[in-house]
C-alpha cells in the first residue's frame, strides 16, 4: 500500500504492518481446483475490488478489527436477529459472516441486465399459463410440466390480476460458473424470502466498519425498497392504500424477516386470524373495526391461501380470498400460482421461450437441466446417471428419499442406485438430472485467517411503475464445507453482506417524494387485533415479573439482615410465611421448597419449571413481544432481551439472588419509561398500558388482602408498603408507624398515588373511553360499565371498611374487567369479525 507523493518513510511505515497482517492472513488462501473464487481471478492474483477493500481493512490494527466484529455479533444479539432452520422449535442467532461479498460495478451491471430480462420472461409466462394457453397448446411447454407441479392452481386460471401484475416480487439464487460467468442456480416466484435479512445485513456490516463503507462508495440499498413500496402503493385502486404483509406468523423460519420489513416498509404484519372477506373486499380486523386493505404482500405459500378453494386443512389463509381475486378486489403479490415457475422441469425450455416471447436470447445460463417427463432426456440421464444429480422436477427433496437436497447416484449403495433408477424410469415427470455443478467461493474469516468458502447469491427484483428494479446486493449464504453443492440456512451456513462497489462516488438522492407533495397526516393508524391483544399481555406478563420480583425482594430482606429478623419475632416469620405462600400460590416456587426461604427466592427468580417465575414470566413476554417486532423499538427490545439474559444468568449466593431482582426491577422500569415517552399515543400504546394497569391493580389488590387484613401487625403493613414502593409517600405523609386504615387508604384508595389500585382503575377508565366503539346502537359498552362502576365503588368507599371481603370482591371485578376487555377487542369468540362496523373505503 502507497501513500500520495511527498509523505516519504512514514506514510510506508504505516504502511508496513498493514501489508505484513495481509501476508498473513493470506498465506493459506488458495483457490479450489477447477472453481472460480471472487478474490483470487482467473490469472491467479487479487481482483482489484478485493485490493482496494483489504488495503483499507488492514491499516486497522487486530484489536480494532476484533472490537468492531464484536460490536456487530452484540448488535445481532441485542437487535434479537434470528431465524429457524426447518424442524427448529426455537430460535438461532443470525450468523452473520464478518467479511461482505464484494462485487464491482462492471461485473453487477451483467447481473442486473440478466435479472431483469429473467424477470419480464417470468411475468410472460405466467401471463400465459393462466391466460390464454398458447404456450401449452402450441407444445413450447409440455402440459405435464405445468400439470404435475402443485404449485400450478386451477383455481386461479382465468382470473386477471387485479393491479396488472402476477409477479411483483421475484429473486434468483445466482453462482458463478466455470466460465467465470454469473448462472442461475434458481428461480423463487412464490414469495421470496432473503430481503429484510439483506437489510439487516447491510445495517450491522456499515455500522461496524463505517470508514471502510463509506470509501468503498458501496452502493445503497434503500432506494430499491422504496421503489418496491411504490410498485405496490401504484397496483392498488385508490390513492392512500392500505398495505399488509401476510405472514404465517411467529413460529415461521424467517418471521423477524417479515417484521424487520414490515416496520421499514411501513405495512401491517397482519396473519390469516387478522383479515376477513365480507363482499368483494379482503378487510384487517382492527379495535376500531374492519378497515379496508388494499394490497396483500404474501408470506405464505398459495395453498394455504384459501382454505374454501385451496388447501382445506390451512389455517394460515384467508377464507374466500381467490372469490375477491376474482373480483378484483383486493392486490396480492405475488399471484396465488406463480410458485409454479419454481418447477426445475421449465429450466430447460427458457431458452427457447425467452426467443419465443422476447426476441432474444437468454443472457444469464442456468445449469443444464433435464426433465424426465421426456422420453430422450429421461433416457439421457439414466445412461449417464453417475453424471447427475438427481433433484425434484417440482419441490425440494428427491421423491423416495430422505435428502432434501440432490441425490447423487455415485454415493449412493447398489440398492439405493437401483431404486433410484426404477423410480425415474416408473415416473420420470417427478425427476430432474442437473448438470454436476461447485458453487465458486469467496473469502471468509475463520480464526485470524483468510479461507475460500462456497457461496450463492440471492439477487431480488422489484415490479415498479418504472420497470423492474434490482437490489443492489442480496442475500449471500456461505457454506461451512469447501466442497458444498448447495447452501441452506439450515445447514450451518451463514450470511454476508454484498456490496456493490463504484470507483465514483455513490448519490445520495432518494426516491422519496418531495416534502410539498406528500399530504400531512395525524392519524393513530390502524391497530390489528391481534395486535392489541399481544400489546395487552405484553404488559400483564411484565407487570406480573415485577409483583414476583417485589415479592422476592421483600423475602430477602430478612435474609440479608438476619439480626432484625431474629428481632421482629413471630411477626416476622408470619410475614414471611405469607409471602412465600403467594409465590406458591402465583405458581413460581414449589410448596416443598417453603421450609427454606432462600431456596423459594432462587426458584421463584429463576426455575425453568415454574411457570410463575420470574424467569419464565419475562420469556414469555419475550415470545409475546416476538409477535410484536414491527411495533417495538429497538430499544425497548434490547431492554426485554437484557432481561431474560440477566435471569438466565447462574447465581451463586442468597445475596446473588436479591440483588439480581433488584437490577431486572430498575431495567422493568426502564422499560415503563420508553413505554411513556417513545410509543405513539395511538391504540397500541393504550392496550399495553392497559395491560399493565390491569394487572398492577389485581396483583395490588392481592397484596393488601395478604398484609393489610383486620389483625395485621406493624410488620405486615410496612410489607405492604415496600410491595407497592410507597414507604416515603406514607412516612412524609402521617409520620408515624404503619397504621391499618391510612395503609389500605394509600395502597388502594388513594386516586393520586400513581401504584393505587385507584390510580390504575381511573387510567383504565380513561384509556377504555379513548378507544372506539364498537356498536351502533350508543349503549355503553362492557368493559367500560365495569369500569366506571369500578371507579365509582373506589371513589366512594371508606379505608375503615375495607376488609377482606371487599377487597375479594374488588379483586374479582378486576379480574372480570379484564376478561371483559379481551373478549371485546381481541379476534376470539363471537365479536371476532364485527361486521357492523364495515366502513367502506376507510
Amino acid at each position: 500500500m502507497t501513500g500520495p507523493v511527498g509523505q516519504g518513510n512514514n506514510q510506508e511505515n504505516k504502511a508496513r504492518p498493514g501489508q505484513r497482517r495481509m501476508a498473513q492472513w493470506s498465506r493459506d488462501y488458495a483457490r479450489l481446483p477447477g472453481i472460480p473464487d471472487e478474490y483470487i481471478g482467473p490469472d491467479g492474483t487479487p481482483r482489484p475490488v478485493w485490493t482496494r477493500f483489504f488495503d483499507a481493512f488492514a491499516a486497522l490494527s487486530p484489536a480494532e478489527i476484533e472490537r468492531r466484529f464484536a460490536a456487530a455479533d452484540r448488535h445481532l444479539h441485542d437487535a434479537g436477529v434470528t431465524y429457524r432452520a426447518p424442524g427448529d422449535t426455537s430460535d438461532r442467532l443470525w450468523p452473520l459472516s464478518h467479511l461482505p461479498l464484494i462485487i464491482d460495478d462492471a461485473d453487477w451491471q451483467q447481473l442486473v441486465s440478466g435479472i431483469t430480462q429473467r424477470a419480464q420472461l417470468l411475468e410472460m409466462i405466467l401471463r400465459d399459463i393462466y391466460g390464454e394457453g398458447r404456450l401449452l397448446a402450441d407444445g413450447a411447454i409440455p402440459a405435464a410440466a405445468i400439470a404435475g407441479s402443485s404449485e400450478y392452481l386451477r383455481a386461479v386460471s382465468g382470473i386477471k390480476p387485479p393491479g396488472g401484475r402476477y409477479l411483483h416480487f421475484y429473486a434468483a439464487d445466482v453462482g458463478r460458473g466455470p466460465d467465470g460467468r454469473w448462472w442461475v442456480l434458481g428461480d423463487r416466484t412464490q414469495a421470496p424470502s432473503g430481503a429484510g435479512y439483506a437489510l439487516e445485513n447491510r445495517l450491522v456490516l456499515s455500522r461496524a466498519f463505517a470508514g471502510l463503507y463509506k470509501s468503498m462508495n458501496v452502493e445503497r440499498v434503500a432506494p430499491f425498497f422504496e421503489a418496491f413500496r411504490d410498485g405496490l402503493r401504484a397496483s392498488a385502486d385508490r390513492d392512500e392504500p392500505r398495505i399488509g404483509l401476510l405472514t404465517p406468523g411467529s413460529f415461521n423460519e424467517t418471521y423477524f424477516e417479515h417484521a424487520t420489513l414490515a416496520r421499514y416498509l411501513g405495512f401491517l404484519l397482519v396473519e390469516g386470524d387478522d383479515l376477513a372477506v365480507s363482499g368483494d373486499r379482503v378487510h384487517i380486523r382492527t379495535v376500531a373495526g374492519l378497515k379496508r386493505l388494499d394490497v396483500l404482500l404474501r408470506r405464505v405459500d398459495s395453498n394455504w391461501l384459501d382454505p374454501l378453494e385451496l388447501n382445506a386443512s390451512s389455517h394460515l389463509g384467508v377464507p374466500g380470498l381467490i372469490e375477491v381475486l376474482r373480483k378484483g378486489g383486493v392486490v396480492v403479490a405475488n399471484m396465488p400460482g406463480s410458485g409454479v415457475l419454481e418447477s426445475r422441469a421449465l429450466l430447460g425450455f427458457l431458452p427457447s421461450l425467452c426467443r419465443r416471447l422476447l426476441g432474444e436470447e437468454l443472457e444469464m445460463p442456468h445449469i443444464a437441466t433435464w426433465w424426465c417427463g421426456q422420453k430422450a432426456a429421461r433416457e439421457q440421464v439414466l445412461s449417464r446417471l453417475d453424471d447427475f444429480a438427481i433433484e425434484s422436477a417440482y419441490g425440494r427433496g428427491v421423491p423416495g428419499f430422505a435428502s432434501h437436497g440432490p441425490v447423487l447416484a455415485g454415493e449412493l449403495s447398489p440398492s439405493e442406485r437401483e431404486r433410484l433408477k426404477n423410480a425415474i424410469a416408473e415416473r420420470g415427470i417427478d425427476f430432474v438430472g442437473q448438470e454436476l455443478v461447485r458453487l465458486s467461493t469467496t473469502p471468509v474469516w475463520e480464526n485470524g485467517q483468510l479461507t475460500p468458502r462456497p457461496f450463492v447469491l440471492r439477487v431480488f427484483a422489484a415490479a415498479t411503475p418504472h420497470g423492474w428494479t434490482i437490489l443492489p446486493g442480496g442475500f449471500c449464504r456461505i457454506a461451512e464445507q469447501a466442497d458444498a453443492r448447495a447452501v441452506s440456512m439450515g445447514d450451518g451456513a451463514r450470511a454476508a453482506d454484498v456490496w456493490v462497489v463504484s470507483e465514483k462516488a455513490v448519490s445520495t438522492a432518494s426516491l422519496l417524494p418531495a416534502g410539498d407533495t406528500v399530504r400531512i397526516r395525524r392519524i393513530a393508524g390502524v391497530l390489528p387485533s391481534r395486535a392489541a391483544d399481544n400489546l395487552f399481555w405484553l404488559g400483564r406478563y411484565l407487570e406480573r415479573a415485577e409483583a414476583t420480583l417485589r415479592l422476592i425482594r421483600a423475602l430477602g430482606s430478612p435474609m440479608r439482615d438476619p439480626a432484625r429478623a431474629n428481632a421482629s419475632g413471630t411477626s416476622n416469620l408470619h410475614s414471611v410465611e405469607r409471602i412465600q405462600r403467594m409465590l406458591v400460590t402465583w405458581g413460581a416456587t414449589s410448596q416443598t421448597a417453603r421450609a427454606n426461604p432462600a431456596k423459594v427466592a432462587a426458584e421463584a427468580l429463576q426455575s425453568e419449571e415454574r411457570f410463575g417465575s420470574a424467569l419464565s414470566l419475562v420469556r414469555s413476554a419475550q415470545r409475546t413481544a416476538t409477535s410484536l417486532r414491527e411495533r417495538l423499538s429497538p430499544d425497548a427490545w434490547q431492554v426485554i432481551t437484557e432481561i431474560v439474559d440477566r435471569l438466565g444468568e447462574e447465581v451463586e449466593d442468597d445475596d446473588g439472588v436479591i440483588s439480581a431482582a433488584e437490577l431486572t426491577l430498575q431495567e422493568l422500569a426502564s422499560f415503563a419509561g420508553l413505554a411513556q415517552e417513545n410509543m405513539n399515543r395511538a391504540a397500541g400504546w393504550r392496550f399495553l398500558d392497559i395491560g399493565r394497569r390491569a394487572e398492577r391493580a389485581i396483583n395490588t389488590t392481592r397484596f393488601a388482602r395478604q398484609f393489610a387484613f383486620d389483625e395485621a401487625s406493624d410488620e405486615d403493613l410496612d410489607i405492604l408498603l415496600t410491595l407497592v414502593d410507597c414507604q416515603i409517600t406514607y412516612r412524609s405523609r402521617y409520620l408515624v408507624t404503619p397504621i391499618l386504615a391510612p395503609v389500605r387508604d394509600l395502597a388502594v384508595l388513594d386516586p393520586y398515588n400513581p401504584r393505587s389500585v385507584a390510580f390504575q382503575v381511573e387510567s383504565l377508565n380513561e384509556h377504555i373511553a379513548a378507544l372506539p366503539s364498537l356498536k351502533e346502537y350508543g349503549m355503553i359498552e362492557r368493559p367500560q360499565r365495569l369500569a366506571v362502576a369500578l371507579q365509582a365503588m373506589l371513589a366512594t368507599a371508606e379505608a375503615e371498611t375495607l376488609d377482606i371481603k371487599t377487597l375479594f370482591s374488588l379483586e374479582q371485578d378486576l379480574l372480570n374487567l379484564a376478561d371483559a376487555i379481551g373478549l371485546h377487542y381481541f379476534p376470539h369468540g363471537p365479536n371476532a369479525s364485527r361486521p357492523e362496523k364495515l366502513t367502506g373505503l376507510a
